[in-house]
């Protein structure tokens, strides 16, 4: 959808304004169609393999893929290879299935030369997690040598929410994304425990051992030294950070948290935040300790979605900056375990608009995402596939814009609007939505479409500040009905006057601003 700039010559602003108002409101109520996204698809690499959870590179300037196989094999894919061969085998000591398995897979940044990478896996027979080094070997650079260095032990108290992403970020830490435990609602309060690991986001030197200890922590942490807490911890407040990564071009750290049965969140996670689990899911207070429920307390995802449609699991990805431009550089993309959708956030780092990207058939096996040593995005299958995500000019490449459900709760033009997901006005639009739409058949209908074509919308209206000031004059009265409403179920009968009530209130403007300009001709 183009619109021209509302300043051209030979335009009336005020005509444009109104036709601008039209738009949104005609949005609101799924009448345009809306552009579709960018096209692409996923262009097969690797079948066959068995349980594959990640895939990554060495960054040594091979260009070889490495992939994850859950019950603890690492194999590595030479370029423009059909077959990969066996870099590393620790089955033995590797306890698979569920949650648990060889989860993570790090190079070291001096890599090329070093030959040291590390693993993060649950270890037999006590599911603990273990982060451990290997070398690979001087005469053959497509095998590890089998020694193990056990860098680091942390013990489990279930089975699940083992995290398992590790990865080196920009300052030469190893970074180590912890879930908090298992089981559910985080019975032992352990996210939100300092002296605990689980639940956290960890950050360790590898290069400089603390004594016996073959790792030390940065005296940058929060809670270093003196600070009581462990030495390790970088962030709090997480319930299982599965996939986490760093944007090649901010260096800053985005994770995929998966949540408890209602939200799922993207946060940026920074040096001591406190993102909220168990206290918050997302946005929502979890009310399982309801005196903790100040929002001012922690930091809020920039981005959610609720289990509409299906959806259960998010399985975090990365910021797009490939040489190929297949995507918008900037955006973040992401998907979720059940439907096997892949999303885009974008922009991503203000929290910009959700969209699904692509539809797959990967539900309940969409393992992971990868990038290769070009910044190019990959695909994981549980069910033993490697693909590439490609652009394509094929008809149907692409499914249109349809709205993820988070971000203020799918309330995407308001949070445009006013600027935030936890603005006043767009969490009572979703109290509105959640009483009154999701609990009926035609209800959802109506989100359903409006899923679908608000998003386009949303990115126009955070791009131009005058059509986010318009925005808002005109979300005014339908706001205003939708408190009333909620005030009594007999009252939100009459909430469907609400965009009829902006549009008159727009025509009155319009009116006073054509008398005024006759006026001022006569």
């Amino acid at each position: 959808m183009a619109l021209r700039n509302p300043d051209a010559p030979g335009r009336s602003r005020g005509s444009d304004v109104w036709k601008r108002l039209v738009i949104l409101c005609s949005l609101a109520l799924g009448t345009i169609p809306a552009p579709a996204p960018a096209a692409v698809q996923l262009q097969p690499v690797l079948a066959g393999l068995s349980s594959p959870v990640y895939v990554t590179n060495a960054r040594d300037g091979s260009n070889r893929l490495f992939i994850l196989e859950q019950a603890g094999r690492i194999k590595v894919l030479q370029p423009g290879a059909t077959t990969p061969s066996v870099f590393l085998d620790i089955t033995a000591k590797v306890l698979s299935g569920g949650e648990r398995g060889l989860l993570g897979l790090a190079f070291h940044p001096a890599y090329a030369t070093n030959r040291r990478f590390f693993v993060n896996y649950t270890r037999q027979p006590d599911g603990a997690t273990v982060i451990a080094e290997y070398q690979a070997l001087i005469s053959d650079p497509n095998v590890a040598n089998a020694t193990e260095t056990i860098i680091l032990t942390i013990p489990q108290p279930f089975a699940n929410h083992n995290g398992g992403m590790i990865e080196f970020g920009a300052d030469g830490f190893l970074y180590i994304g912890m879930g908090d435990g298992g089981s559910a609602n985080d019975p032992g309060n352990r996210a939100q425990t300092i002296d605990e690991l689980l639940g956290k986001m960890l950050r360790i030197d590898i290069d400089h051992p603390n004594g016996t200890v073959p790792y030390s922590s940065s005296s940058e942490n929060p809670f270093f030294g003196a600070t009581p807490g462990r030495d390790e911890v970088f962030a709090v407040g997480l319930r299982n950070p599965f996939r986490f990564s760093f944007d090649r071009g901010t260096g800053q750290l985005y994770a995929g948290d998966v949540g408890q049965g209602a939200r799922e969140e993207i946060d940026i996670l920074t040096r001591g935040g406190n993102y909220g689990w168990r206290v918050f899911e997302g946005t929502l207070c979890t009310n399982l300790d309801p005196l903790l429920c100040n929002p001012a307390n922690f930091i809020p995802p920039i981005a959610e979605y609720d289990h509409s449609l299906g959806r259960c699991a998010i399985i975090g990805g990365y910021v797009y900056r490939g040489a190929s431009a297949t995507l918008p550089s900037g955006a973040y993309i992401y998907g979720d375990l059940c439907t096997g959708e892949i999303f885009q956030l974008f922009p991503a780092a203000s929290g910009g608009a959700q969209s699904v990207l692509l539809d797959t058939a990967l539900e309940n096996v969409l393992a992971s995402f990868g990038e290769d040593e070009t910044g190019e995005i990959y695909v994981v299958g549980l069910g033993g596939t490697l693909d590439r995500l490609v652009a394509t000019t094929q008809p149907g490449g692409a499914p249109g814009n349809v709205d993820v459900g988070g971000g203020g709760g799918g309330c995407f033009i308001a949070t445009a609007a006013y600027g935030s997901p936890l603005a006043p006005e767009v969490q009572l639009l979703r109290q509105f939505r959640d009483r009154y739409l999701v609990s009926n058949a035609p209800g959802r209908l109506v989100v359903m479409v409006y899923y679908r074509l608000s998003p386009p919308l949303a990115r126009w209206i955070v791009s131009h500040d005058h059509v986010r000031a318009a925005a808002r004059r005109l979300l005014g009265p339908i706001v205003w009905w939708a408190q009333v409403s909620l005030i009594s179920p007999v009252l939100g009968f009459f909430v469907v006057p609400g965009c009829p009530a902006a549009f008159l209130i727009a025509a009155a403007a319009m009116v006073r601003f054509a008398r005024r300009s006759r006026r001022a001709g006569a």
